[in-house]
Parts: structure tokens; C-alpha cells; sequence
């Protein structure tokens, strides 16, 4: 009934699984005193300073279709427009419902307008128009963090409403990790992410909770984690500028489809299809066809290229290309190098958006 784990991914050569969560990290604050530049003192007052300056902006999401509840997970109010309030989550969360409600801290549940979302961004806003007063998150900056820097999460775990908003510590392990990852109930990746790395703990309906500095300031959306027997403590956020740029996109109405080339594809190092199309396993991606009209067949491009780069950047995998054509936008001309027949050959193609 509960959707807990929506995404399987694989990190490089790393035989594990990659988690799409719903997550609520439990979030910790600490106090840093610069002594000097090479001594830094750590206390933990504050903590609870911390907490509070973003408690009560978390929400617990609720996703129904008929009003048959199919999953749970986390969000937070992130901006208030007079008596609107906008929150966001993850689109994992609230893909394949047709209403959600979330509930506040004060146990009050209520029903919201879903605004849209983004399936690659991974990013989903909702709305409440009403005279509940409630607290708005401040938005700090990712990019200023550093590695090694304390951050906490809140959410609601184990979509349990008796684990709901919890609070977890740790830090910041690493910054623009690229991350490939499935869009679809498959084992196959098929988009790349650019996420922030963090050992604090990320449980199954943590997904949409918000990653945050010492202060409360929230720095990330939490959306996945990394699930092996041999690994523990690797959870990722979307961070907050990514996240932002999607949201106020769609609130504002703005397009947010991403180009279209129109082929279908599967990776070049998968031996059956390789096989199949009667070539080496390689990095690349095999063109197993092309619409008709789409900017790929009046390139050229037909059933077993091997697309190696757009433009100067190597493509390796169907992943590797979404993330690279998803750099550019409807009406600009590409270069797409690709191998036929053995033979190495270029074509160019101008890009449209996606239905």
C-alpha cells in the first residue's frame, strides 16, 4: 500500500541499489568556532536551535488515488505568497496519484493542490491557500558548504507516522556526485543525477525531507540512498539551487520539457543487444529505431547506430546521453558522432521539445 522504494540504481562498477526514498533525515546543529585557519572547535549547542528553525515547516505527504492511500513520504513548506503557501517534495512521492495530503506537526491533516512535478529533477511542488499560520523554511546554499561540514535531516521513516519527524545527524561526505539512477520500476539506469552526498541516516519515507545546515537552513531535498550489505551510511539530496530552479518553474508555468531526438535505445555494452545488432559490447548507445519525423530520422540516424558523443561529450550510456542532451534546449543544433557499419560518421540534428 505504502510506496517505499520507487527508484534502483547503480553507481559505476558497484554491484548495489541506489534507493529512491521517501525521507525524513533527522537533522542535528552544531556550533563551529574559527580558533584559526587550522583549528576548528565543535560543540554541540545549538542543536535544538537548529531543529526549531525548521520543525514545524515539515510535513508528512500523503499520495491517494480513489482515495486509497499509495504512498507516503516528506516535504516542507518552502515559500508563502500572502495566504499561499508552496511546499515541496519529491515527484517520486506523489507520481500516480490523483490527490495528496499532508499532515503538520500539529497532527492537523489537510488536503493540497499539486502545482506539478519533474520526473527527471525529481522535484514536486504543492500549494495550500488558507489563514493557518505556518512556518516557512529558510533556504541556505549548497554550493557554500563544504565537505566535512555537519548537516541534519527531518522526515518521517519507515512510513510511520509514530517515527514522523525524526531527526538525524552527520555530515557532508561529498558535493556533485553524479549518480545514475532509474526513472522506472526497472533495474535499468536511465538519467544521471547531481546530488550531495551525506552520511546521516535516510530511511524509507524520507523522500522529499529537507537536507540542512547547522542552522536549519535547508540545503538539499533528500530523494535517495545507497542500499548494500557492504555499505552503510551513503544517503543523497538534490541540492537546493537544482531543486529551486525546478520549482519556481513550475509554479510560474514555465515549460520544463526536456529537447527530443525521437529514438528508442538501450546501451551498446549489453552483450544481447549487442548480439543482436551484430556488434562488439562498447560504451555508447544503440539506436534501435527512430520515429517517423523526428529530428533523428531527418539527421540520418537509423536502426543499430551506435551514438559515442553529442557534441565534445562522450556518451557511454542510454543515462549518459539523457544527461548530456538534457543540457541543451528545444531549437538548438546538436552534433551527434555515431558508428555505422564500423565507420565513423557525424550528423547534425536541431532539437524539439518533448511531448
Amino acid at each position: 500500500m505504502i510506496n517505499p522504494f520507487l527508484f534502483k540504481q547503480t553507481v559505476s562498477s558497484i554491484n548495489s541499489y541506489l534507493i529512491l526514498l521517501k525521507v525524513n533525515p533527522n537533522f542535528a546543529r552544531t556550533t563551529f568556532t574559527n580558533i584559526s585557519k587550522s583549528e576548528v572547535s565543535v560543540t554541540d549547542e545549538g542543536i535544538a536551535d537548529g531543529v526549531q528553525n525548521i520543525y514545524d515547516s515539515v510535513v508528512v505527504v500523503r499520495t491517494y488515488t480513489k482515495d486509497t492511500l499509495i504512498a507516503t513520504g516528506t516535504g516542507f513548506i518552502y515559500n508563502q505568497d500572502e495566504n499561499k503557501f508552496y511546499l515541496m517534495t519529491n515527484y517520486h512521492v506523489i507520481s500516480g496519484g490523483d490527490n495528496v495530503g499532508v499532515l503538520f506537526t500539529n497532527g492537523e491533516e489537510i488536503k493540497v493542490d499539486i502545482i506539478g512535478g519533474d520526473r527527471y529533477a525529481d522535484i514536486a511542488v504543492l500549494k495550500y491557500s488558507g489563514s493557518l499560520d505556518l512556518q516557512v523554511a529558510n533556504l541556505g546554499s549548497s554550493e557554500k558548504m563544504r565537505v566535512g561540514d555537519t548537516v541534519f535531516a527531518v522526515g518521517a521513516p519507515l512510513d510511520s507516522e509514530v517515527y514522523s519527524w525524526s531527526v538525524t545527524r552527520g555530515i557532508l561526505s561529498g558535493k556533485d556526485r553524479l549518480v545514475e539512477v532509474s526513472t522506472s520500476n526497472t533495474n535499468t539506469s536511465d538519467w544521471i543525477m547531481r546530488v550531495l552526498q551525506t552520511d546521516a541516516a535516510i530511511n524509507s519515507g524520507n523522500s522529499g525531507g529537507p537536507l540542512c545546515n547547522v542552522n536549519g537552513d535547508v540545503i538539499g531535498v533528500t530523494n535517495m540512498k545507497l542500499v548494500n550489505s557492504g555499505v552503510e551510511g551513503m544517503g543523497f539530496a538534490i541540492p537546493i539551487e537544482d531543486a529551486l530552479k525546478y520549482a519556481n518553474a513550475l509554479v510560474s508555468g514555465e515549460d520544463v520539457s526536456r529537447p527530443y531526438i525521437g529514438i528508442s535505445m538501450v546501451d551498446a555494452n549489453n552483450r544481447s543487444y549487442a548480439s543482436k545488432y551484430g556488434i562488439s559490447p562498447r560504451n555508447g548507445v544503440i539506436v534501435e529505431s527512430a520515429s517517423a519525423g523526428s529530428p533523428a530520422e531527418k539527421a540520418g540516424l537509423t536502426t543499430g547506430d551506435v551514438i559515442i558523443a553529442i557534441n565534445n561529450d562522450e556518451i557511454v550510456s542510454v543515462a549518459s546521453l539523457r544527461y548530456t542532451l538534457y543540457k541543451y534546449k528545444s531549437g538548438d543544433t546538436i552534433t551527434i558522432k555515431y558508428i555505422r557499419n564500423g565507420a565513423e560518421k557525424t550528423t547534425n540534428l536541431t532539437l524539439i521539445a518533448s511531448n
